[in-house]
């Protein structure tokens, strides 16, 4: 027959761990702590891992964001370029062009001086036409593209009632020639 006292050991035995009886009520508030402080470091882990990745992740959006802002800069700074060049080749052809107009209209004064009677009603209107070419073609030299645009700028300023009726005169013989096409 037990004892008091060996029923008291027999339940301390049965209750601690240690005597590797089941657990008790203080054997699972300590596994439970283990089981948390886990967790806890785990959780912790993670949210390393996830800042890391994170972080990661920005110097990448950084990185790529650069890239593209120098890749855009170099596109802009190239088609700026190229723009310049197509201008200023577009510039030296129209001043190519001036010249070849205003060649052709000294050759033409020559050519109706040299070829229109020199007396007359048609020989004073033929000298008359040689010299506006002349004088025009001196101009157009001169002058060239950009200065016969500010001209004709200033000119319309000065009188823009009649610049805007021949404009729309322009305009209708425009329609008119297109519209029989």
């Amino acid at each position: 027959m037990a004892t008091p006292t060996t029923n008291l050991r027999n339940k301390d035995e049965h209750n601690n761990p240690t005597h590797g009886g089941p657990t008790g009520m203080g054997a699972k508030k300590h596994e439970a702590t283990g089981v948390m402080d886990k967790a806890s470091d785990m959780a912790s882990a993670a949210m390393e891992k996830v800042k890391d990745a994170g972080s990661s992740a920005a110097d990448k959006a950084r990185d790529f964001a650069s890239t593209a802002a120098d890749k855009a800069r170099d596109a802009a700074s190239t088609a700026a370029d190229k723009a310049r060049d197509v201008a200023s080749t577009l510039g030296h052809k129209a001043d190519d062009a001036t010249s070849a107009v205003s060649g052709g209209m000294k050759n033409l004064a020559g050519t109706i001086r040299e070829n229109l009677p020199h007396s007359g009603v048609l020989g004073s209107a033929s000298s008359t036409l040689a010299d506006t070419l002349d004088s025009s073609s001196r101009y157009l030299q001169e002058e060239g593209l950009k200065g016969m645009s500010e001209d004709l700028t200033n000119l319309i300023r000065r009188n823009p009632i009649p610049a805007l009726f021949v404009g729309i005169g322009i305009g209708y013989l425009l329609a008119r020639s297109t519209s029989r096409s």
